[in-house]
């Protein structure tokens, strides 16, 4: 077997293989033979026919089978010779054979690129902390009333924090436009879901009103048609209700599971949640920090075969997502929608297990444990999440990865500079730290 390799763009590499007739001729033989005992053909006995017929009538055939089974046999055998690893499927193409009667084929295809760690001793980063105040926990729990609000009907003019409910059409230039009319819509006044004038035009509007609104799409409305024109809306008002929260008593307080009914126990509950949420998001931040980090310090042309492939897979994981939450699914995204993305996670998929490799990273069994502690206890029963994730391989696995990854995060950390940035609780909440 004769093998070179040429150079292409970036990772590309063509393997250019030649095997000789003698092991074409031995390979077109083996599968003849095989195919005599077996092939029936009329007039002759089962195993009987002539070796001569067999060739004349499926010789071209089993020669295409013998090229197949030898090129799947020495491609990557060639490939290991010249020390190539590829990154992604071979494109396979015949060529003319250096020997007459041989076999000679190009493989292309992408390689694993050579991942070199670099010094990080001169590297920092600045990660976000926070913690949960009594004001936080104040603002928590307005929160939880404003979602058992109660609508009571009223008699007067609507004000801000009103729902108005109402039949409305929209008109450009005397003509209705489309988009532009419903019915018995509720609007809550000042919240800013409509374009400017439309709710300030309702500011003292009753049931059974009917008000003329003129108003002007901005320039940037994302429906273009629109964009900047002026419009007239027609609206009748068909009531009018204030809101009305519920009062922090021992029934509000049980119906979020605080069985012992008290202000200080919702509280106490409330705030350990908040907690909770804050270390996950702090942490999922500086995360987000190191692995920035790492590819700003590591650049590397990635394999467009492994990028492709995990696009793929992002891409039928969202169709998934979107089943199992009812929503159709029949939107065919590109793979191009999912690119950076793809590009990004590979790009640390190699960072990451190269770190692993070199300095010996294990799974912490205790750390593990404490990950599926910390994962269950937001479940009504966290013993039975506990044991799922550690009896089910494939959940054990995940949390096995999620762990290793998290130690490449500390061992990052330990080799860098690391600044504390104070932010507001709601700062983090929001994503903007």
């Amino acid at each position: 077997m004769q093998v070179s390799v040429e150079s292409g763009e970036g990772l590309e590499k063509r393997l250019l293989v030649d095997l000789p007739a003698e092991r074409v001729t031995a390979e077109m033989d083996k599968k003849l033979k095989d195919l005599a005992r077996n092939v029936r053909l009329d007039g002759f006995r089962p195993g009987k026919v002539p070796m001569r017929t067999i060739k004349q009538r499926f010789g071209e055939q089993v020669r295409q089978e013998a090229y197949g089974t030898l090129i799947q046999e020495t491609l990557y055998e060639a490939a290991n010779q010249e020390k190539l690893t590829p990154a992604g499927e071979p494109k396979v193409e015949l060529r003319e054979a250096a020997e007459e009667g041989g076999l000679g084929y190009t493989a292309t295809f992408e390689i694993m690129p050579d991942v070199q760690l670099n010094d990080l001793s001169g590297q920092s980063i600045t990660r976000p902390v926070a913690e949960v105040t009594e004001s936080d926990i104040d603002e928590m729990i307005d929160k939880l009333r404003k979602q058992r609000t109660v609508w009571n009907e009223v008699d007067r003019g609507a004000k801000d924090g009103d729902t108005v409910h109402m039949n409305f059409k929209g008109f450009i230039d005397g003509e209705a436009f489309e988009g532009g009319t419903a019915d018995n819509v509720p609007l809550v006044l000042g919240s800013g879901s409509m374009i400017a004038g439309f709710e300030s035009g309702l500011l003292g509007a009753k049931a059974g009103d009917d008000r003329t609104l003129e108003v002007k799409f901005p320039d940037d409305y994302r429906a273009e048609h629109l964009a900047g024109k002026d419009a007239t809306f027609e609206v009748q008002v068909l009531r009018v209700a204030e809101p009305q929260l519920p009062e922090i008593d021992e029934e509000f307080v049980k119906a979020f599971g605080v069985e012992e009914g008290t202000v200080e126990g919702l509280r106490e509950d409330v705030a350990k949640n908040m907690r909770h949420e804050l270390k996950q998001k702090l942490e999922n931040m500086a995360k987000e920090k190191v692995m920035d980090l790492l590819i700003e310090t590591h650049p590397m042309d990635i394999p467009k075969a492994m990028v492709d492939h995990e696009a793929g897979r992002m891409k039928q994981q969202m169709q998934q997502e979107m089943q199992q939450q009812g929503q159709p699914s029949s939107v065919d995204l590109p793979l191009s929608v999912f690119e950076n993305q793809a590009k990004r996670r590979v790009h640390l998929g190699l960072l990451v297990a190269e770190i692993i490799e070199q300095h010996k990273l294990e799974a912490d069994e205790d750390k593990m444990r404490a990950t599926i502690a910390d994962f269950a206890e937001s479940y009504e029963n966290p013993q039975e999440v506990i044991d799922y994730y550690l009896q089910d391989p494939n959940a054990r696995a995940s949390i096995q990865n999620l762990v290793l990854e998290n130690q490449v995060v500390g061992w990052v950390m330990d080799q860098i500079q690391v600044g504390d940035e104070n932010k507001e609780f709601s700062d983090i909440m929001d994503n903007q730290g």
